[in-house]
């Protein structure tokens, strides 16, 4: 069985770098977050499944506090879906992962 490659990990220096262009799939969460544990799993598969085409990221609100500010996260997990660094969609709470696939492929196509 192929290993499975863990989302890349973002954060204020390297954020607006790698999620600024294109399409990306941005979830803010905590190591000490439950909900935000069942995500994880599920996150890096998508991060397989569009390498390539879309950048799948994590942003620990824990370290990278001021961008967690920045978007306004209040509740975790939120996961967002970027276009050029704009919000296209966003997501609280624990998401089947059919809903961010449907959501990438509408950023992808649109």
């Amino acid at each position: 069985m192929e290993e499975l490659k863990h989302a890349m990990e973002l954060n204020g220096t390297n954020f607006d770098e790698q999620a600024g262009k294109g399409v990306a799939l941005v979830d803010f969460w905590a190591p000490w977050c439950g909900p935000c544990r069942s995500m994880g799993p599920v996150i890096d598969e998508l991060h397989g499944e569009y390498d390539g085409r879309a950048l799948v990221g994590k942003v620990n609100v824990d370290e990278a506090d001021t961008l967690a500010a920045r978007f306004g996260v209040m509740t975790i997990p939120s996961i967002f879906v970027l276009k050029d660094g704009e919000v296209v969609q966003h997501f609280v709470g624990v998401q089947p992962k059919e809903n961010l696939k449907l959501a990438l492929n509408a950023a992808l196509e649109g």
